[in-house]
């Protein structure tokens, strides 16, 4: 295991934004993760747990403690049934790769995440979901560092605590867990059944598509939004979703809308809850896209995407952040939540 000092970590992000990590390492196994665990432990460090750097936002000052990148590569798959095929991922996999691996093997669950960018292991931590799949649905499986314990874990679904954007790797035990494997079981053969309006208008209502054309369209989704990684793109310089899409109850949803004069989209979030488009709220609340504020802005493309447009600062990011955050609280009294991690903050 080799240990560096003073690594610039902005490389190691999709926003481009960050000052070094102290000291900082890339784990290729689980015997690395424990030892630099105890490294950290040894010395009273902070440690900081990164995979793809596609959900973070590090501080100018960077972090003045440990930084673990989990480099741990390997797919395995097993045909547990005649439909189901259970594959064991390690958590330094890309992710867009496995999904383009299991729709080409035709095996339906993820087909909607294709082209999110980030690892593996950081999506039990997230619940990642997008177009009415979360990984929640096909996950069977979590192994884990248990930082507190000093040992291996593995935790069924259940036991993961997965909710909207949530579970308990980033809410109740937020830090304790490093994530080294994933298991996900997909359904060989399986369909989509369409609902979003983004593939609907893609596909139209009465087809039946295949999933690496699910994927594709996906993709194509992504890409038109500013949400996919292109090499070059000043849309792509951000962390994806700054905010998540809040849920609240169905009567604020409706004051929203005698507000406004319009309807606000919403999805059924159960026990009279409804979940609202964050970015509608902000477009609401007078946010345009492709909005200028100094070296950080929106993307042209789309709201919820906060843009480092070069040479930006998190400091500039967190303010044009908090601006909209107080304008959309003041406009709809709904409280928007970040979606990145911040680190060094």
């Amino acid at each position: 295991m080799q240990i560096e000092e003073n690594k610039a970590l902005a490389s190691c992000t999709t926003f481009g934004i960050g000052g070094p990590a102290r000291w900082f390492v890339r784990a290729r196994s689980e015997d690395d993760i424990v030892e630099a665990s105890e490294w950290a432990r040894s010395r009273d460090i902070p440690l900081f747990v990164l995979g793809g750097g596609s959900n973070v936002l590090i501080a100018d000052a960077g972090f003045q403690g440990l930084v673990l990148q989990v480099a741990l590569k390997a797919i395995d798959q097993e045909v547990t049934s005649d439909s189901a095929v259970l594959f064991r991922v390690q958590a330094g996999e890309d992710w867009d790769a496995f999904v383009e691996l299991s729709v080409q093997q035709d095996c339906a669950g993820i087909e909607c995440l294709a082209g999110i960018p980030g690892t593996v292991g950081g999506t039990p931590v997230q619940n990642v979901g997008a177009y009415g799949q979360e990984v929640a649905q096909v996950i069977t499986q979590v192994r884990a560092y248990d930082t507190r314990e000093r040992r291996m874990v593995e935790f069924s679904a259940a036991e993961c605590d997965f909710s909207y954007r949530k579970s308990r790797f980033n809410s109740t035990d937020r830090d304790r867990y490093i994530v080294t494997r994933v298991c996900y079981q997909l359904t060989r053969g399986g369909r989509l059944s369409l609902h979003y309006a983004d593939l609907l208008r893609e596909f139209g209502p009465e087809a039946s598509p295949i999933l690496p054309e699910v994927a594709a369209a996906v993709r194509r989704i992504r890409k038109g939004k500013g949400m996919l990684i292109v090499e070059g793109d000043p849309d792509c310089r951000s962390a994806g979703s700054f905010f998540k899409n809040p849920i609240v109850e169905e009567a604020k949803a409706e004051r929203i809308a005698f507000l406004t004069g319009l309807d606000p989209p919403r999805y059924g979030a159960g026990e009279g809850r409804v979940k609202l488009s964050a970015a509608w709220l902000i477009e609401q609340a007078g946010f345009s896209r492709g909005l200028v504020e100094g070296n950080a802005g929106i993307s042209s493309r789309h709201t919820l995407a906060l843009i480092n447009r070069g040479g930006a600062t998190a400091g500039e990011i967190l303010a044009l952040a908090a601006r909209i955050h107080s304008d959309v609280e003041k406009k709809f009294d709904v409280v928007l939540q970040p979606e990145p991690v911040f680190v060094g903050f």
